[in-house]
C-alpha cells in the first residue's frame, strides 16, 4: 500500500463479497469496467469505476460501500437531479462545478443527507451526518445527534388570578 492512498480495506469478509458482487452484477448488466474491478491483496479492492452506466441498474440504484464509481451521463441540470434523486437511498452526494449559482442551488434540490460541493469526504463532530430515505435513521455529530436521545414538551402557564376563556387561542 502507498503511503498516500486513501482507499483503505473493506470494513469485513461479508461487505468484501457483497462490493464484488456489485462489480459482477454491473458488467452483467451492461456497465463497461474502465479501471480496477478486481480483488487486491487482503480485504481491498482496487478503485473501480463504470461506465455506460443507466440509473435503473443495481450498481446505481443501490448502496455498495465499496470503492466504485459509477458514472451515468445526463443532458442538463434538470436530467441530473433527476437522476441522483431516482433512487431509495440518499446517504451524500457530491458536486463537482466551477459554475457559483449550481454550487450554491443544487445541493438543496438532491434528496441526500450530506452535500459535498467541490469536495468529497470532509467530515466534523460538529456537523450532523445521515442520511435521507432509506440510508439510516437520524442523525450522528452536531447538535442533531443528540435529539436522538430528547423527548420535547412544551408547557403553558396561566399564573393570573382569574381564568380565561379556554377556547380562545392566544398568540
Amino acid at each position: 500500500m502507498l503511503s498516500d492512498t486513501n482507499v483503505g480495506p473493506i470494513a469485513n469478509k461479508m461487505q468484501y463479497d457483497k462490493v464484488l458482487s456489485y462489480v459482477e452484477i454491473a458488467k452483467k448488466e451492461g456497465a463497461k469496467c474502465v479501471l480496477g474491478g478486481k480483488a487486491a491483496e487482503g480485504l481491498f479492492i482496487e478503485p473501480t469505476i463504470f461506465t455506460n452506466v443507466v440509473n435503473n441498474m443495481q450498481i446505481a440504484q443501490e448502496e455498495v460501500f465499496g470503492p466504485v464509481l459509477s458514472v451515468i451521463s445526463f443532458k442538463d441540470e434538470k436530467e441530473a437531479i433527476q437522476i441522483a434523486n431516482d433512487s431509495n437511498y440518499g446517504l451524500a452526494a457530491g458536486i463537482w462545478t466551477e459554475n457559483m449559482r449550481r454550487a450554491l442551488t443544487l445541493p438543496s434540490k438532491l434528496q441526500a443527507g450530506t452535500v459535498w460541493v467541490n469536495t468529497y469526504r470532509t467530515l466534523s463532530y460538529m456537523a450532523p451526518f445521515g442520511g435521507y430515505k432509506q440510508s439510516g435513521f437520524g442523525r450522528e455529530n452536531g447538535q442533531d445527534a443528540i435529539f436522538e436521545y430528547l423527548q420535547t414538551k412544551s408547557i403553558w402557564y396561566n399564573t393570573a388570578n382569574e381564568m380565561s376563556d379556554p377556547f380562545q387561542m392566544r398568540l
